[in-house]
Parts: C-alpha cells; structure tokens; sequence
C-alpha cells in the first residue's frame, strides 16, 4: 500500500522496524502508549454498521484508528493534567487526540467515534486488534499485559498509515491451572465449571454492600497474575472502579 502524499513528505511520520509508524510518538508521551490501524475496507460489516460508518463515511475517510494505554503512564499523565472537568479521563484523550492530529497529521481529515455519544464495540475491535481475549472476571486480557490496559478512542481518518499486524500474545487464561480470580471473588459472581455462567447481579449486589471488599476495586482482577509489571497503582485502581460504582448506582 502507498503512502499518502502529505503523509509521506511528513518528517513527524517515519516507518519503524516493528511496521508502524513513529507518528505515535506524540501520543505515547502522554501515555496512550497502544495503537492499532485498520482500513475500513477491511472491516467486517456489522462492525461497521455498530461504529456509524455509511457509505458516506467510506467516501471521506480510510482507516479507523483505535488508540488504548497500557500500565500507569496514562494515569501519570493524567494527574499531571489535573483532574478537572466532568469528565477528565475522557477530556484528557480528547485533547491529547486533537492536539495529535493538528500537529502530527494536519493535512488529513478526521473524526472522533469514541469517547462519542453512541456505543462503540470497543471489545470487537480489540479482538480483531489481538488485545482482547475474554477473562473469567469480565475484563479483556493479554498474556504480557494482562488485564491492565484500557481502550481511550477511536477514530475514523483519511489517513494512509501502515496496517497494524493482528498482535497473536494469546490468552493467558488458557494456560492458567489455578485460576486465583475464581477463588478470589467473594460473590462467586465469576464463571466456572463449579459456579455456572457470569453472575452479573450478583457482582453487582456485592459491590453496593454497604463497607464491600470490592467497592473500589476488583479483587478477582487483583488476583490475576498475568502483567504484573503494568499493574495499575491503588489510586488509580480506585479512581476508576468508585467512577463505575456511581454508574452502578445509577442504573441498577
């Protein structure tokens, strides 16, 4: 595939060795250290039809880019921004996003999917990306990385950056005799021969006891022993998972 012409003639925008692009850099530096590339060509329809993307969409733009973070360099970044806004995690990427593309790739068009209004199959881009594999406790996993990474955006460009290779790491969970995340739950909300299928509402019903182990973290989670060098740190471990218990709240 050919390089667009702007892209091609941008110092800012070299190959690496690995097949990506050093136009990351930018991103990386503030912690949004994961990227994937896909052309929408190569998209499955209904994944398509679940990001919004019409034929119209196809006409303007060429790739879909799915930009994630992996271990505390986001969180670092983020507390150096300020906690600030309603909604500051997601604030912060879009900054970072838009302050990417001005300066990195200014010649290209460009929208925001995700964070966005409309729901985004963020678990199906990343099994096609090969970060996400599914964990008895409800959070994608990566044999290095575990479960401690996050998906922060998505975005549809007319950009011609070089395709990311699907990453092949695997499941750690297939591997994993133990498995300490089922024992470690103590709703027995995770799923197993012994348990049965995924308790939802039994998570949920745990976590709103009033003094819960689980209210500010997952201790299933905390029991995986797959990327423990990228573990995230008690302050951010707890920032995100009291975000999602007040959503919790909310809605159940």
């Amino acid at each position: 595939m050919g390089q667009h012409p702007s892209l091609a003639a941008s110092a800012a925008c070299l190959p690496l060795a690995d097949g990506s692009s050093s136009c990351f850099a930018p991103l990386a530096a503030s912690g949004l250290n994961l990227h994937a590339v896909f052309d929408l060509a190569e998209l499955p329809p209904y994944l398509l039809t679940t990001l919004g993307v019409d034929d119209k969409a196809l006409a303007r733009f060429r790739q879909l880019i799915l930009i994630g973070h992996l271990g505390r360099d986001f969180w670092d970044a983020l507390q150096q921004r300020g906690l600030h806004g309603t909604d500051p995690v997601d604030q912060f990427v879009a900054e970072r996003v838009a302050a990417w593309m001005s300066h990195t790739l200014p010649d290209h068009a460009w929208h925001q999917v995700f964070p966005g209004p409309a729901p985004v199959g963020l678990q199906r881009l990343g099994m096609l990306a090969g970060w996400h594999h599914a964990s008895p406790f409800w959070v994608g996993v990566d044999a290095e990385w575990g479960s401690w990474f996050a998906y922060r955006a998505v975005l549809l460009a007319d950009t011609a950056l070089p395709v990311t290779s699907r990453r092949e790491a695997g499941s750690p969970c297939d591997s994993c005799v133990d498995k300490p995340c089922i024992s470690a739950c103590p709703a027995g909300a995770l799923a197993s021969e012994r348990t049965g299928p995924w308790q939802l509402q039994a998570c949920l019903d745990y976590r709103k006891q009033p003094g819960s182990s689980c209210l500010d973290r997952c201790l299933a989670r905390q029991a995986c022993p797959a990327g423990e060098r990228y573990r995230y740190g008690d302050q951010q471990i707890a920032y995100h998972y009291l975000h999602s218990m007040r959503a919790i709240r909310e809605r159940y």
